[in-house]
């Protein structure tokens, strides 16, 4: 463990560690950027600069994720030297990936980014592709520090860290991971694993499993994902008391798994657009968020009406061809539709 650095003062009580063979210091808890798309840019900002001033120093974000690296660009001239910033392309070509580097670098009001990941490509470029020759090109530019990539399919990470040509992988990791998931950290030790959906897509109650379960590997970065000062806070104080993975988390863990068995949406979101308009990530999830989640918030009108969308479903199957867990999608939908609708009559509500 000796990659791994403590830092404590007055405001901040954070651990560190060097993120593969990037050599990069960063916190051991990250920032995930995606939901700040759906706050003000003024509350992004204070979210933001409240997790730098607690001592999170790792940043990361993506093209896609609509004004994101705008509202990042709101606080990154002032810190740059003292974070670490990734983000994505999802751009096919050399010129849309050129294209996309150059429009981030504006957002985000910096010359460099530290991390640059293709994201979630269907596969996984090889040296010499036209898609890897531009990220060397833009890295021997000095735009990019470290070439890298992220994948929803364990069998892309996998062929990934085995390339030898990304410097981090990042992928699903949380309390619910697998063994054969883990193996990214256990077999690849001098790669940087970043760790998204640690929460899996809002359906753990709190950080404390993920951060117990994946603290164990020094080479793995959870990026939690923040949109209200409460989220952020929790992580800040289970940082100052890290939770141990002793038996009575190991039993929590074991309790989630058996409520979350078979096959359930991450919600990831790859599945949209669907043409009836539903909003597949959160529908198909519905008899989970209905027991894991304040369940008054998904029984209003609004949510009646969305998960009413269902029954438009042609069965056109496109979001099952985009799922990236290989789900059957249409199934979990009119299966979340029934459960929904039984739900309603328990409560009296139907």
């Amino acid at each position: 463990m000796g990659n791994i650095y403590a830092q404590k003062g007055a405001d901040i009580c954070m651990e560190y560690t060097v993120l593969g063979r990037t050599n990069l210091k960063v916190s051991r808890s990250g920032f995930g950027a995606l939901p700040i798309q759906r706050v003000s840019f003024d509350e992004a900002e204070r979210l933001l600069l409240s997790a730098f001033d607690a001592g999170i120093n790792f940043f990361d974000t993506a093209r896609a994720y609509t004004d994101s690296e705008e509202k990042m660009g709101r606080v990154v001239p002032k810190i740059r030297s003292q974070i670490i910033i990734a983000t994505k392309t999802m751009g096919a070509s050399p010129e849309k990936l050129t294209e996309d580097l150059e429009t981030s670098l504006r957002s985000l009001k910096t010359d460099y980014v530290d991390i640059y990941q293709l994201h979630n490509p269907p596969e996984v470029p090889k040296e010499g592709s036209p898609i890897y020759e531009a990220l060397r090109a833009a890295k021997k530019a000095g735009k990019i520090r470290f070439i890298s990539i992220t994948a929803h399919k364990l069998t892309n990470a996998v062929e990934a860290a085995e390339s030898g040509l990304y410097d981090t992988v990042q992928y699903p990791l949380s309390a619910l991971s697998d063994e054969r998931e883990l193996d990214l950290a256990r077999k690849f030790p001098d790669l940087g694993i970043i760790a998204m959906k640690a929460m899996c897509g809002g359906l753990l109650k709190s950080a404390a499993p993920s951060m117990a379960y994946l603290r164990r590997f020094p080479n793995v970065v959870p990026i939690w994902g923040f949109q209200a000062a409460s989220e952020l806070n929790e992580v800040i104080a289970l940082e100052k008391n890290p939770p141990p993975l002793d038996e009575a988390m190991s039993a929590e863990i074991a309790a989630i798994r058996a409520e979350l068995s078979g096959d359930f949406c991450r919600g990831c979101g790859y599945c949209k657009p669907c043409p009836r308009e539903i909003i597949i990530d959160w529908c198909a999830r519905m008899p989970l968020l209905l027991r894991r989640a304040p369940w008054r918030n998904f029984t209003n009108e609004h949510w009646r009406g969305e998960m009413a969308k269902i029954e438009s479903c042609t069965g056109c199957g496109a979001c099952k061809a985009r799922c990236p867990y290989e789900l059957d999608t249409p199934k979990l939908l009119a299966d979340a539709l029934a459960d929904f609708k039984e739900f309603l009559r328990s409560k009296g509500l139907s």
